[in-house]
């Protein structure tokens, strides 16, 4: 059983779910007030402006971390221009809601933020796991 955890400002809900989680850090590197990996709770959502956390949280790559608002009529987190971006050796990040389509038919939507592998080395492609990190992958 996977392991989610949520975190309320009142404004928005952030949610983080362990299991998928690559640990690229890039949440703590770039809000490192709010997203403090060694602490407990390590998100602390009262650290920053309810915008400036969402920002972050569309960059996760894994999708780990997402988000909703606590108001139903707010489709902020519905707002997601699709943009694609190649990490330094890492994985191609692609933004934005798609369709993965697998080599026997099989489709599945991912919304946000998906992380796919570059380096070969994934054990869950077409999906990153974090591998490229073990192999050094350089691209």
């Amino acid at each position: 059983m996977s392991k989610i955890r949520e975190y309320s400002n009142g404004e928005t809900t952030v949610v983080w779910e362990a299991e998928k989680c690559i640990h690229s850090a890039i949440c703590a590197k770039g809000l490192p007030e709010v997203f403090r990996p060694k602490l407990r709770p390590w998100i602390k959502i009262d650290a920053s402006k309810t915008e400036t956390i969402i920002d972050q949280v569309k960059q996760c790559p894994s999708g780990a971390l997402r988000f909703y608002m606590n108001a139903k009529e707010d489709k902020t987190a519905e707002m997601l221009d699709t943009k694609v971006e190649v990490l330094e050796n890492g994985p191609l990040l692609v933004y934005g809601t798609l369709q993965v389509v697998a080599k026997d038919g099989s489709s599945e939507t991912k919304n946000k933020t998906t992380a796919f592998c570059r380096c070969g080395a994934s054990k869950n492609k077409p999906y990153c796991d974090g591998a490229h990190v073990e192999v050094a992958f350089k691209g």
